[in-house]
């Protein structure tokens, strides 16, 4: 069963997430928008998610999925009980409600792996001068 110490622990790892209580609620949001939520009760987590595919997930599996409060339904947002999904679910949802409200750039430099190094593949010459004709087509 994923806990709220395991979410804590994944929101956490990401850049320039900070966590607060609000009303009884735990909340991890980057600036002042929230990405995830956990209820008073520790049962509850709410993520931010696509309106757009809300009704399709919430349609294909209702007992895991729903919005607690009316009121949410304007926003990116989706409830799912914590006991429901696995913690690989939980890291998903976690990382991908991150990526909707940081900068591309920072999410694609935090998560992408970065490229091999050259020296290691044996391509040190041919890297370079693709690394050089890049800058020029650039400019």
């Amino acid at each position: 069963m994923v806990t709220a110490q395991d979410v804590r622990a994944v929101a956490l790892a990401l850049p320039r997430t900070e966590e607060h209580l609000i009303r009884d609620h735990v909340k991890f949001r980057v600036g002042k928008i929230v990405y995830v939520g956990i209820s008073p009760d520790e049962t509850v987590m709410g993520f931010g998610f696509p309106k757009e595919e809300r009704a399709a997930m919430i349609a294909a599996e209702p007992d895991r999925f729903f919005l607690h409060r009316p009121s949410d339904a304007r926003f990116n947002w989706i409830d799912t009980y914590l006991a429901l999904i696995s913690r690989a679910e939980m890291r998903e949802f976690v990382i991908d409600a991150w990526r909707m409200v940081v900068p591309k750039r920072l999410a694609a430099a935090h998560l992408d792996p970065p490229p091999a190094s050259p020296r290691r593949e044996g391509a040190a010459s041919t890297r370079r001068v693709a690394d050089h004709g890049d800058l020029h087509r650039r400019a």
